[in-house]
């Protein structure tokens, strides 16, 4: 699934922090060179563990956003998006994250996103930052269209799934659920851009397909690529029943995705790499995708 908790409630309260401490950032309630409060104070504003803090600073460290160090807690480094000084051209094939890449694509007029994935989890929270962005005023694109492929919930899913007990379908039934909430959630937060007037044209499309991710792939713009493989973990998960279950499943969180780039050879390494996705994407998209 999209998270390292895969939507249980470690994972939504990852996100929920993770997002409100980016939009804090953005919008200038922590400015550049700023502390963030304590990991201790964060916990006890947001009411999450300590644990879950962490994760997000690590996280939020790793995309660029702030600076840690022992003894002297969180300053600000980057109010918007990553910036780097290497080409983007010579960025490829190293470990990337969603969140500065979708950043950049969503700073131009047009925005396109061509999405396979298990959940859209991790999407969900991504573009609902970018959402406050335009909302915001940092960044105007005019179009933004999102295709997206699902996993169909007719098949077989070889996780998650009970342990001992491949023909159990709760954890089956909580992923669909969890899924459906999801892009429930990122369909209206598009399309209330387009309601509000915010950019000219929005189409979101997801169809679902008789597959089993093995990997999740971002295509953006045409022209970039996010691809990374699942990780299938052992874990114990808790039911809304309050029962915990030993599962098999996936590990997003912390996935090491790769970032190609397509450049004007078109016998390049990245352009390669980014055609080649970009037509298996269209042919699952029109031959088998419903």
């Amino acid at each position: 699934m999209e998270t390292q908790q895969s939507g249980d409630s470690g994972g939504r309260e990852f996100h929920r922090v993770a997002d409100d401490l980016r939009t804090r950032m953005t919008n200038g309630t922590y400015p550049l060179r700023s502390f963030l409060p304590s990991q201790r104070d964060l916990a006890e504003e947001f009411g999450v563990s300590r644990d879950t803090v962490s994760r997000v600073m690590r996280e939020l460290a790793h995309e660029g956003w702030i600076e840690s160090r022992q003894g002297s807690g969180s300053r600000v480094v980057k109010t918007q998006r990553i910036q780097s000084s290497t080409p983007k051209a010579t960025r490829q094939l190293q470990g990337a994250t969603l969140g500065p890449l979708l950043s950049e694509a969503f700073e131009q007029p047009e925005v396109t996103l061509d999405v396979y994935t298990l959940t859209s989890e991790s999407l969900d929270a991504h573009i609902r930052l970018q959402a406050e962005r335009i909302r915001g005023g940092s960044i105007a694109p005019q179009r933004i269209g999102l295709r997206m492929i699902l996993p169909s919930e007719d098949g077989h899913l070889p996780y998650p799934r009970v342990k001992d007990d491949k023909d159990d379908d709760r954890l089956r039934n909580r992923l669909h659920d969890i899924t459906r909430r999801h892009t429930d959630s990122l369909r209206g937060v598009l399309k209330d851009l387009r309601t509000e007037d915010y950019v000219d044209s929005v189409d979101v499309r997801i169809r679902r397909a008789p597959l089993t991710p093995a990997f999740k792939l971002y295509l953006f713009n045409g022209t970039e690529a996010l691809h990374g493989p699942y990780k299938v973990i052992q874990r114990q998960i808790e039911l809304d029943s309050g029962e915990e279950i030993t599962a098999l499943d996936v590990l997003g969180l912390g996935t090491t995705l790769t970032h190609h780039v397509k450049d004007a050879r078109t016998d390049s390494p990245g352009t390669v790499f980014v055609d080649s996705w970009q037509a298996w994407f269209d042919s699952v998209w029109d031959f088998l995708a419903e």
